[in-house]
């Protein structure tokens, strides 16, 4: 910026400066200063409320390494990376917002500090010359980029009409007390109106004061520091707007703006605003692994899972604050999206407005009014709970890292206690706690699969292995997915690899139990298997099923489980690498791949399932959904043992018709049993069979190992 542009050199420092209540009477200075004082108040008053109302929550385990948190939390906050993911325009205008606002509050607590401070009380000032110029530059150009950001997200809402920022409920009907939520509506419109007057009579303000003080030379010569001020000062001087005009204009406005001004600080606690707190807050203690490392439950305890408002964690009280009603998990959802009454946004708003009935008044309700479970106003739905597959779509699209999925899993704690749950779920539940596995087997059956094979699968309770292979319910007795794990140990069998498995002594892993939330089945499991684990000599663990994968690598070292443990892909990748998997042919199929929701996105594990189709030839075209977006298959939480209401699309088959976009699609790539299984159903009852087919990885690997004529190819 060409500095002579802006007035000519400063020749003397002291005069070129603003003088902070121009023109007022001692009285009336000392009035602004109570009404600025009982902002203040109020502001503390509720932010206070705000407090005790966290306090009255659980205990958290959330303190530790607090440096560490605000240092990620600080990173997260000035990057807007999280605003940013999936929706660049509002992560853009959001950065103006907030650095706009940012400076402007470091600008006025600068001005506090010389005026009441140091001023005051030290005689030293430093509002003057150059760097008050500069001062004016960079506050009016934040005060721009404030305006631009609000202006931006004022279109956004009105004409954009984006479905995520519509607050019609999905698991309320019209005529419930609180199915209307245009409340919200209402409070987003005014936040943006206030701040975009703020923004605005600040301008206007500044650009008469230009105008009433036109004829100092040490206001007049120097305008153009406050650039937007100075050219609306120009239109008003051409418009014939005289000095004692504009004077008393700046009167009427300067009281209209500062009473708007300290409105909007005392109503922070109590607005939408408070989400400059709640989400730092919440981000300050966010769990990196929240929804892949469910927290213990004291069984031994009163009360499992929550059914008051109490009973939540001071941490999850405080996200139900942070939500900041983007939509965005709502439009990631997967039960959302097939019609099912589940907006994760309405869970966490429905509570929010609990807590807040509940716990901000001075005296707690009786405990039956602290009840959250129900159908009354603000209590969640038991189907709103059971629609979950809990597949932590709306956690990793969080912006402020609200935990969805441990709050809805706490919550379906209480059902399960009380036996609240789909009929065919209990009886699964009975049936794993009887034989081990989901499907009612005996526990001898569990290595029937490795009979057709042409060698024996060492048993690793008695001969030490390099590698313990976890298989997993659905591997292990599933008809169609036992032929992908006869592969896999062929696969593992003929690379030389020392692998064995535990035969009967393996268990349901528990992952999906956990989540059903069924803590008590899930800890017996965990604890057996950890226990045949522990007696077994094995240097690292692998599994085909990635909900196993899952619980192993991230719970069970809460009860004393830790091992070494890889997703089979990952393994597979490195024996390619190494050269010990030689191909015979290369596949040249144009594919498709299904990330898995406990591979992808809850351990990262995005990479090597697509090097080794891009090693076996195949071109592999991605849906618009995936990797970390991926789409759930709809069997997790448990989903895959409660049936689907009749006549609804089912998450499978919104998959379905999404790969059936893809030009000459030829396979449907999973790595994961459960998605074998959903998906060739899926692909049958959504009528696309026949244009594609839905394979394992293992399967094709095989095939490329394998001489095969053009009949025994995947046909299409």
């Amino acid at each position: 910026m060409d500095v002579a542009l802006l007035g000519p050199a400063v020749s003397d420092q002291k005069e070129v400066t603003r003088i902070l209540f121009e023109g007022f009477a001692p009285s009336t200075i000392e009035f602004f200063y109570l009404l600025g004082l009982s902002a203040i108040g109020i502001f503390c008053w509720g932010f206070y409320v705000q407090i005790r109302k966290y306090r009255r929550g659980a205990s958290a385990g959330s303190w530790n390494e607090l440096w560490s948190r605000a240092r990620q939390m600080a990173q997260l906050v000035l990057s807007h990376r999280t605003i940013a993911r999936r929706d660049r325009g509002a992560g853009i205008a959001h950065r103006f917002i907030f650095y706009g606002f940012l400076v402007l509050f470091i600008g006025t607590a600068t001005i506090t500090v010389e005026y009441d401070g140091t001023s005051r009380f030290f005689g030293y000032k430093f509002w003057y010359g150059d760097f008050y110029l500069w001062f004016s530059l960079a506050m009016d150009l934040a005060g721009l980029s404030l305006l631009s950001g609000m202006l931006y997200m004022m279109y956004r809402r009105k004409w954009m009409k984006l479905p995520k920022l519509d607050y019609k409920r999905v698991d309320r009907q019209p005529g419930d007390a609180d199915y209307d939520r245009s409340f919200y509506r209402r409070e987003d419109w005014a936040f943006l109106w206030t701040m975009i007057f703020i923004g605005v009579t600040g301008f206007v303000l500044e650009a008469v004061r230009l105008v009433w003080l036109g004829s100092d030379p040490h206001v007049w010569n120097y305008r153009w520091w406050s650039p937007v001020g100075a050219l609306l000062a120009q239109v008003m001087a051409s418009t014939g707007l005289s000095a004692e005009g504009a004077g008393l204009l700046r009167t009427n406005l300067w009281w209209f703006h500062g009473l708007l001004a300290l409105t909007f600080i005392s109503l922070i606690p109590f607005t939408k605003v408070k989400h400059i707190f709640t989400a730092t807050g919440s981000l300050m203690f966010r769990d990196p692994l929240a929804a892949q490392r469910l927290p213990k439950v004291d069984l031994t305890g009163e009360k499992i899972g929550y059914n008051t408002i109490t009973d939540f964690t001071w941490k999850h009280l405080l996200n139900l604050d942070a939500c900041t009603k983007c939509g965005r998990c709502q439009e990631a959802c997967p039960a959302n999206a097939v019609g099912a009454p589940l907006s994760p946004r309405d869970v966490i708003l429905s509570l929010r407005e609990f807590a807040n009935n509940a716990l901000q008044s001075n005296a707690l309700p009786d405990e039956v009014k602290l009840n959250v479970h129900g159908k009354g106003v603000g209590q969640v739905f038991m189907e709103t709970l059971w629609s979950c597959r809990t597949c932590m779509a709306c956690v990793e699209i969080c912006p402020v890292a609200i935990e969805h999925v441990p709050i809805i899993v706490q919550l379906r704690r209480k059902l399960v206690e009380e036996g609240e749950m789909d009929p065919l779920l209990q009886k699964t539940l009975q049936t794993i706690h009887k034989t081990g596995n989901s499907f009612g087997e005996s526990k001898r059956k569990r290595a029937t699969w490795t009979k057709a094979l042409d060698f024996p699968v060492k048993d690793a309770r008695t001969d030490p292995v390099d590698l313990m292979w976890f298989v997993g319910d659905y591997a292990s007795f599933d008809p169609r997915n036992q032929k992908v794990t006869q592969g896999f140990a062929r696969l593992l069998h003929n690379t030389g690899i020392d692998f064995g498995i535990l035969y009967e002594d393996e268990m349901n892993a528990g992952n999906d139990v956990r989540r059903v939330g069924e803590e008590g089945l899930y800890e017996l499991l965990a604890e057996n298997n950890i226990a045949s684990l522990n007696k077994s000599t094995f240097k690292s663990i692998v599994t085909t099923d990635p909900h196993s994968f899952n619980t192993i690598k991230n719970e069970y070292p809460d009860f004393g489980g830790k091992y070494e443990i890889e997703h089979y892909t990952t393994v597979v990748k490195r024996l390619m690498d190494q050269g010990r998997i030689k191909l015979d042919h290369l596949l040249n199929y144009r594919v498709t791949y299904h990330d898995p929701c406990h591979l992808g996105r809850f351990n990262k594990g995005f990479d090597a399932p697509r090097e080794i189709l891009k090693t076996l030839g195949c071109e592999l075209v991605e849906m618009a959904r995936n990797r970390d977006n991926s789409f759930c298959c709809g069997a997790g939480g448990g989903r895959i043992w409660i049936p689907d209401p009749v006549g609804t699309e089912k998450p499978s088959q919104n998959r379905m018709r999404e790969a059936c976009a893809i030009e000459g699609l030829q396979v449907f790539v999973v790595a994961c049993p459960k998605d074998l299984t959903m998906f060739e159903d899926a692909l049958k009852t959504s009528g696309y069979e026949g244009k594609f087919v839905v394979r394992e990885l293992i399967e094709l690997i095989e095939e490329a190992l394998t001489t095969v004529t053009e009949e025994e190819a995947v046909a299409v």
